[in-house]
């Protein structure tokens, strides 16, 4: 007689900032909250959000080896740079330690999924262009997944920010999961058939 045992859980591991850290609101109401409630309707998948406020690309350079070595997952979404961004970080930067990241989830034997993400204009018209154009053209490169802009939608609406006008308000967060979900649930049932 053959017995079918249950897949193990796969873990999809959120490596960002506030804006995956649900900043200013309590953990629940934030986007990878509403996203770990979708995916557990998709057979075998468990959420760990990783996310630290404030984080920039080089000290998620420096975390990533340890946390996927603590939650070995199978899907990894990189949703870092707007700190870089803001603080005027070199372009070069941002793309070689985004890069590097990709490569480390590879060589964990995870899926990496890069999340684009913008600035306003104002912090300089050519880069906030070579700022955008970064993301794209990663995912194209290394031939990953791409969640073309995390704030599709809401950027342009400041009632959907926090009083800061950085941080996306509660009401945002399921525009924001249904902008990450666009290019996530496909991978997802994909790796649970």
């Amino acid at each position: 007689m053959f017995l079918a045992w249950p897949a193990a859980a796969r873990t999809l591991l959120v490596f960002g900032d506030s804006l995956s850290a649900a900043y200013g609101l309590s953990p629940d109401q934030g986007w990878v909250h509403l996203l770990e409630e979708r995916a557990a309707r998709i057979d075998g998948w468990h959420v760990v959000n990783a996310s630290v406020s404030g984080e920039t690309t080089a000290g998620g350079l420096r975390r990533l080896p340890e946390d996927l070595a603590r939650h070995k997952p199978s899907m990894v979404v990189i949703a870092l740079g707007a700190n870089d961004a803001l603080r005027g970080q070199p372009i070069a930067g941002i793309r070689d330690n985004l890069e590097k990241m990709v490569r480390l989830a590879r060589q964990a034997r995870a899926e990496p999924v890069l999340v684009g993400l913008m600035i306003p204009p104002n912090y300089g018209i050519d880069y906030a262009s070579q700022f955008r154009d970064i993301y794209p053209a990663i995912a194209s490169r290394s031939r990953i997944p791409l969640v073309p802009f995390l704030l599709e939608g809401i950027a342009d609406k400041p009632d959907l920010f926090q009083a800061d006008q950085l941080h996306p308000a509660a009401a945002a967060q399921p525009i924001i999961l249904d902008n990450v979900w666009k290019t996530l649930e496909p991978l997802l049932r994909k790796s649970a058939s």
